[in-house]
C-alpha cells in the first residue's frame, strides 16, 4: 500500500505557534539536532514562510541541499492585486532566498490562496510562473484552507502543489472529493494540521473553553485511539498517512525527542480507523476562527 512521506513544519522554529505548545520557540541547538536526524531518516520536505518570524533564517544557518524546501508569498488580504503586490512578491521572495541561504527552492505556494482569487490574482500566479522558468522554484501552488478554495484554484490554475488541512476531525476535502479531484490533476498534496495545533493530543480535562461544543466529540475520539490499541498521536499520523491522496505529512516538533518519538510513531504498521469522527464546523476545525 502506498504511503505518504513525513515532512516536517517550521512555524515554532521562528515564532510561537500552536495551542498546546507551551515551550515557545524551538532552539536553535535544538534545531540543529532535528535537521541532522532528519536527514539520517529520510525526511526530504522542509516547510517554512516569509510570514513564520526568523524561520527562514534559522534554516539558513544549516547546510539545506538534502532537503525540499517549499516557502511562501506574504499575505496581500488586497481586494486586488496589482502592480505593487507583483513587485512586493518578487522582493519577498529574494529577501528568502537570501535568508535560506540557497539559489532556490523546491515550492513556493501562495500563503493564502484567497490573493489569487480576488482581481489581479492572476497577477500572482506570473510573477510566481516565471520564478519556474527561470530556475528559482521547481513547483508552485498555494495553502489552502478549505475545498471550496481548492476547487476555485484549480478552475483557474494548474497548481504543482497544494497545501491542505486534514485530521481526523478535520476530514472535509476527503469527505467532499477535492483531494481525489486534486490528485486526478496530478497535484502533489501536502498536509497540515494532523494535530490540529496540538488540540488532538490534549487530555479533554484541559481543553480550552471555547470547543465545549465538540468536546463529546474530542472525547470520542480519544476512546477510539485507545479502543483500536493506539496513543493519539498514533492514531492522528497513521489516518492521515493512510489517505491515498496524500504525498507528505508535514508535523512540527519542538526537540529531537519528539522528533524521533513522531518518526517512530509515522512508521507504525497499525492503522486508525477515524469513521465517526468528521467535524463539519470550520469554528472549530480551522485554527484561523478559533477564539482563545
Amino acid at each position: 500500500m502506498r504511503r505518504a512521506s513525513l515532512g516536517l513544519g517550521t512555524a515554532q522554529w521562528g515564532m510561537e505557534y500552536g495551542i498546546s505548545n507551551e515551550q515557545g520557540r524551538t532552539p536553535a541547538a535544538a534545531i540543529s539536532r532535528i535537521l541532522a536526524e532528519a536527514l539520517k531518516r529520510g525526511v526530504q520536505v522542509l516547510d517554512t514562510a516569509a510570514l513564520y518570524g526568523e524561520a527562514e533564517s534559522v534554516l539558513g544557518a544549516h547546510a539545506l541541499q538534502m532537503f525540499r524546501i517549499i516557502t511562501k508569498t506574504p499575505s496581500f488580504a488586497a481586494s486586488m492585486i496589482t502592480e505593487d503586490q507583483e513587485s512586493e512578491l518578487n522582493q519577498v521572495f529574494n529577501r528568502s532566498l537570501k535568508r535560506l541561504s540557497s539559489p532556490n527552492v523546491y515550492g513556493l505556494l501562495v500563503h493564502h490562496a484567497s490573493d489569487l482569487l480576488v482581481p489581479g490574482g492572476n497577477r500572482l500566479w506570473s510573477v510566481m510562473s516565471r520564478l519556474k522558468e527561470q530556475g528559482c522554484v521547481q513547483k508552485i501552488g498555494a495553502s489552502v484552507y478549505d475545498g471550496d478554495t481548492a476547487d476555485a484554484i484549480l478552475t483557474r490554475y494548474r497548481p504543482d502543489i497544494l497545501q491542505v488541512p486534514l485530521s481526523v476531525l478535520d476530514q472535509r476535502m476527503l469527505l467532499n472529493g477535492q483531494l481525489e479531484r486534486s490528485k486526478e490533476r496530478g497535484v502533489e498534496i501536502h498536509t497540515r494540521s494532523a494535530f490540529l495545533q496540538g488540540l488532538l493530543l490534549l487530555p479533554p480535562a484541559q481543553v480550552p473553553r471555547y470547543f465545549g461544543p465538540i468536546l463529546p466529540l474530542l472525547t470520542r475520539w480519544h476512546a477510539a485511539a485507545k479502543e483500536q490499541g493506539l496513543t493519539a498521536v498514533q492514531a492522528a499520523l497513521t489516518f492521515v498517512r493512510d489517505v491515498p491522496y496524500v504525498d507528505t505529512v508535514l508535523v512540527g516538533v519542538e526537540s529531537l525527542v519528539q522528533f524521533e518519538s513522531c518518526v517512530a510513531d509515522f512508521g507504525t504498521d497499525a492503522s486508525f480507523d477515524a469513521a465517526g469522527l468528521a467535524c463539519n464546523d470550520s469554528m472549530f476545525v480551522n485554527p484561523v476562527n478559533w477564539s482563545r
